[in-house]
């Protein structure tokens, strides 16, 4: 595939590309054990855990969002990842060394979070070098890079499937990710492209923080990634209950947590990078939507199936909606502000923070109200009313 060519053989996006597989290897390694070690490991229960993914949240678009205005208010862009990746690697060491609930709430709930800025200037980066190649391989190259963040969640959960049912504690996923940022830390200060002596054009927004942030809060901006955010939190919620429902619920093993991860992100790499290519000319919001109904699917049924066999073919709606909704709202995002690299790709975060917030309330409504069942079907029912209503407005504006 050429876009796959243009990555491997551009040193920018090459570095782009090792440092989102290396984030998506950290993520791979915490994110999904992290509902487990706050309500289990820690004890924080249900509602503190719906309290510490606030706060995450809300911590993680205040950083991607100052980080992605400053970024372009400067063009210093790989100071700020140095930071960004500094925070995590800091995170991590400090739960394998001194290892405690409010060192895990400081690591999991601040540090990690502050840390996700890096995710949009790894898109920004991309998105800046993808704009020396023909408009119509820009989608492929995103969709590569995304790709890329998915792919650890091929090789990593599996292996962190083994060594679980060899008996590894959970506590080891943390000296690991230490490994793991600080080889991203590395990359940064070796390869990522020295600020005002890029290839491509980088000049600073000269925008104010304020009108940055005025820019971003337009209202047909900011209802469209509300909608968004809406799409995602279905992703979320999954993430959120899936060892909940496989250990806690069904006496399922820590290692089926992680091979049921494993498959689905396995299967979206491949449907991710063949997305550009079948779906040239096609409405974005009307993918979206066919996107989130068939994740939805997933997510509403798994607290139904996890206990059965048949929960493994959930892995075939879950990658085909997620590889839609996880790229083709990049692209979409980044339109919306096409001229400001940083902030555009600062939005995802922002749709990620609403889309957590919206997970958060889910969750914590529907333990309050039934059970885990009721937390996956609101989170379903949303993700779908947000794409509808996504794809009903962009028909108007039309």
């Amino acid at each position: 595939m050429r876009s796959i060519q243009i990555v491997l053989k551009d040193p920018a996006l090459r570095t782009a590309g090792v440092v989102i597989a290396l984030h998506g290897a950290v993520v791979s390694s915490f994110g999904p054990y992290f509902s487990t070690l706050a309500v289990k490991t820690y004890g924080f229960g249900d509602i503190g855990f719906a309290v510490l993914l606030t706060l995450a949240s809300v911590l993680s678009v205040t950083a991607s969002v100052g980080a992605g205005i400053r970024a372009d208010q400067t063009a210093n862009r790989r100071q700020i990842a140095m930071l960004s990746v500094t925070c995590l690697v800091t995170g991590m060491a400090l739960m394998t060394v001194v290892p405690g609930p409010l060192v895990f709430v400081l690591a999991g709930a601040v540090l990690v979070p502050l840390s996700s800025s890096v995710f949009g200037q790894v898109f920004a980066l991309a998105r800046l070098a993808a704009t020396r190649y023909a408009e119509a391989e820009r989608d492929g190259i995103m969709a590569v890079i995304r790709a890329l963040f998915a792919l650890p969640f091929v090789v990593v959960l599996p292996l962190w499937s083994l060594a679980f049912s060899q008996g590894m504690p959970l506590a080891a996923i943390f000296p690991v990710g230490m490994l793991l940022s600080g080889g991203m830390l590395a990359v940064v200060a070796r390869y990522w492209p020295v600020d005002g002596a890029t290839a491509w054009q980088d000049r600073p927004s000269g925008l104010s923080f304020r009108a940055a942030l005025a820019e971003m809060a337009h209202p047909a901006l900011a209802v469209r990634v509300l909608a968004l955010g809406a799409v995602t939190a279905a992703g979320t919620i999954y993430i959120a209950l899936i060892s909940l429902l496989m250990v806690a619920e069904v006496g399922r093993g820590t290692a089926d947590v992680a091979l049921y991860v494993g498959l689905v992100a396995g299967l979206e790499v491949p449907f991710m990078l063949i997305l550009p290519s079948i779906s040239k000319g096609w409405n974005r919001t009307a993918m979206i939507f066919a996107g989130a109904s068939l994740y939805a699917v997933h997510v509403a049924l798994l607290p139904v199936l996890a206990a059965s066999a048949w929960v493994w073919a959930l892995v075939l709606p879950a990658a085909i909606g997620g590889a839609v909704t996880l790229t083709v709202p990049i692209a979409y995002l980044q339109d919306l502000l096409a001229d400001r690299p940083g902030a555009g790709s600062s939005l995802m975060a922002v749709q990620r923070l609403a889309g957590d917030v919206i997970a958060a309330l889910c969750f914590g409504a529907g333990t309050l109200v039934a059970g885990y069942g009721t937390v996956a079907a609101l989170g379903a029912a949303v993700s779908v009313i947000g794409a509808g209503w996504l794809w009903a407005a962009d028909q108007r504006r039309g």
